[in-house]
């Protein structure tokens, strides 16, 4: 006879005594990502419209084709129970999903919905404006029988705020209620992965976004409530889904995730049995969670005083010229355990404390306990930069790995980082006072950066790809000297003959990635050379790499637009940081600011490798010829016929054609 413990028998017991209780789950599934094997589990529009790079393609491409006039629609294969008693007894439910809607066209197309509908089938001719919700005919007609939630991403009508908008709509494609997402910081349409919760309490829907700050952290923002009846719109049984469409303009429009959870609907509850259950159950739970404490006590407890990963010192040390590990006590008392008034600042992975061993200053970086990737961060920065010896890279003192904490150690830069100087802003976002850098000292900050990037992408003995180049991750010593820092994305590639590293997640900081990074998610050398040639302008100009923290990852309202822009009409030095007060060579701005174009050229394979980005730098070549005009972004690229630079650009810097678009 099977026998159970007093802990197991609680969990049974408790389990059936929740399972008596009126609000039992009725719907429930969690996708975390999508699997070929899931394709099943939904009915799809069109027969190929499928899993793509574990991402559901709402409006599918394959292999890059054409995807313009399209509408699709993907529902969850089975239907759950909304209302039932004559519409007297509602249902709630929860649905969470990332959405990544990513132009393919300037400007993009129409967007994607969350949708509840009793039609499995979609509306014939219901592209474009339509966004697969209804077609012309059926448009407010109560037989449309759909309620959704729109994420639009094109102004198609007069009634629409703007083309960055959420909305509800009921019957029809004009919105009981919507609101602009701009003023969230949120641009749907830019590539960004964003977390959606639409919740439904049976009187009220609302709509929460979660969506990265500038500072890497995370906002959740209720976006938009409003009462909704639905029993007056919707049969008693229906699907969940998505929908979405493309015109003439086109854009990818995927779901990454998906998790949803609905009530149960019970005609005649057992009142009499709930009050006698959910008192029993209360009881029972706080037994079991004492139980369940004491049990993990027993077997686990001992974690939080050892590493999780006693193997992550082996892997570190196996490196060349592996830098020192400290203990924790140490750092604590370097940094007077972290003191709040140490903090220099705070980023993607973490916060950066001022600290003091010995004589010697210190910045220690914190990775942060929240961090998704945190573990792989730590690694992929201490293997690689450990190792790394140049007089343009930060110096990486040591590590600790203790009791959770994940720890890095570098020698302080005691003129921090360089958007300190660009913009008057310090790690923390505080505003401070800084003398404008001189032209001469932007200059060397440029170049010791290209030199720095040189010897990442052909000096090491195995290749490494920053994927991360920006001002703040520019440190700046006594000297001004530039140093990069900041390896926590960047990535090794084992032999040089490698042309790029793929990721499941589109990596980097919106500004300065380069357009096919979008689609691809690949990082190569030439998207370390875009990034490059973004600081470049933003040293030179003293301009952010895009106007406001919503058109940071629009490319198309970019510095490099803007620059183009003023280069067409031949007055490129109008972009030239004010504060310079004719501190520069004007021959010699405008062959930095064409590099910098260079660099940020739509095709990749027109960018100069840094080979060539440092000789223009020194003057030993003109920089690379531009045409007037900027040309259009074109996917997939042909390489050119040939290369005149073929010692510097190497086969690891050119990409190759795709035949799958990355879902993310």
């Amino acid at each position: 006879m099977m026998q159970f413990s007093s802990f197991q028998t609680l969990i049974f017991l408790l389990a059936l005594l929740c399972g008596a209780l009126t609000q039992a789950s009725c719907l429930s599934f969690s996708y975390p990502e999508f699997k070929n094997e899931n394709e099943t589990d939904f009915l799809w529009s069109e027969k190929d419209f499928r899993i793509i790079n574990d991402a559901i393609q709402v409006t599918i491409d394959v292999s890059g084709g054409p995807i313009s006039n399209q509408s699709g629609r993907v529902l969850y294969k089975k239907k759950f129970r909304l209302w039932g008693d004559g519409g007297r007894k509602k249902a709630s439910f929860n649905s969470t999903f990332n959405i990544n809607i990513s132009n393919r066209t300037d400007p993009g197309a129409e967007g994607l919905a969350f949708i509840l509908t009793a039609n499995e089938t979609l509306p014939e001719n219901s592209n474009g404006q339509w966004l697969g919700i209804v077609n012309a005919s059926s448009n407010g007609s109560i037989q449309a029988r759909i309620v959704a939630v729109e994420f639009d991403t094109s102004k198609s009508y007069e009634q629409d705020l703007d083309d960055n908008h959420v909305g509800v709509d009921v019957n029809s494609i004009y919105s009981l209620k919507q609101e602009s997402l701009t003023r969230y910081g949120i641009r749907l349409s830019s590539g960004t992965n964003y977390t959606v919760t639409v919740q439904y309490d049976s009187q009220n829907l609302t709509i929460f976004i979660s969506h990265p700050t500038d500072t890497g952290d995370q906002m959740n923002d209720q976006v938009l409530s409003l009462p909704l009846n639905l029993t007056e719109y919707l049969p008693e049984k229906v699907y969940v889904g998505f929908s979405a469409s493309t015109g003439n303009n086109t854009q990818l429009n995927c779901i990454t995730s998906w998790n949803f959870t609905s009530s149960r609907i019970e005609e005649n509850p057992n009142l009499l049995w709930v009050w006698i259950a959910t008192p029993a159950a209360v009881v029972f739970a706080f037994l079991a969670g004492v139980a369940s404490y004491i049990y993990w006590r027993r077997h686990h407890g001992k974690e939080l005083l050892e590493d999780a990963y006693p193997w992550l010192e082996d892997e570190i040390q196996s490196t060349a010229m592996a830098p020192k590990k400290f203990e924790l006590k140490e750092l604590q008392r370097a940094t007077s355990r972290f003191n709040p008034k140490n903090k220099l600042g705070k980023g993607g992975f973490g916060t950066v404390y001022k600290g003091c061993l010995g004589n010697k200053e210190i910045a220690v970086k914190r990775i942060s306990k929240n961090s998704r990737q945190g573990m792989q961060e730590f690694i992929a920065e201490v293997t690689t930069i450990g190792s790394l010896r140049h007089k343009n890279l930060v110096k990486l003192i040591g590590w600790c790995y203790e009791r959770q904490e994940l720890l890095i150690v570098y020698e302080l830069m005691p003129n921090g980082s360089l958007d300190r100087f660009l913009f008057g802003e310090n790690m923390l976002g505080k505003e401070m006072e800084e003398p404008p850098l001189s032209w001469e000292r932007r200059h060397n900050i440029i170049n010791g950066v290209a030199q720095a990037l040189d010897y990442l992408h052909n000096g090491c003995e195995k290749r490494v790809l920053h994927r991360d180049i920006k001002a703040s991750n520019i440190m700046l010593d006594a000297d001004f000297t530039a140093r990069l820092g900041d390896f926590g994305l960047a990535r090794t590639l084992q032999q040089s003959e490698v042309t790029h590293h793929s990721t499941k997640e589109i990596a980097g900081t919106p500004g300065y990635m380069a357009p096919e990074t979008f689609l691809t998610a690949r990082a190569t050398v030439e998207t370390d050379v875009y990034a490059f040639g973004v600081l470049v302008l933003e040293v030179a100009c003293g301009r952010r790499p895009a106007g406001n923290q919503v058109e940071q990852s629009n490319y198309n309202n970019s510095i490099v637009y803007w620059l183009w822009d003023l280069y067409s009409r031949g007055r490129v030095l109008d972009a030239v940081d004010s504060r310079l007060d004719g501190d520069t060579d004007e021959d010699d701005m405008v062959s930095v600011l064409t590099l910098g174009l260079a660099c940020c050229h739509p095709d990749p394979h027109q960018r100069p490798s840094m080979r060539t980005v440092l000789k223009v730098l020194t003057r030993e070549a003109d920089p690379p010829v531009l045409p007037i005009e900027r040309p259009a972004f074109v996917w997939p690229s042909m390489p050119p016929s040939f290369k005149e630079d073929t010692e510097c650009d190497l086969a690891g810097g050119r990409l190759t054609p795709f035949t799958e678009i990355i879902g993310r």
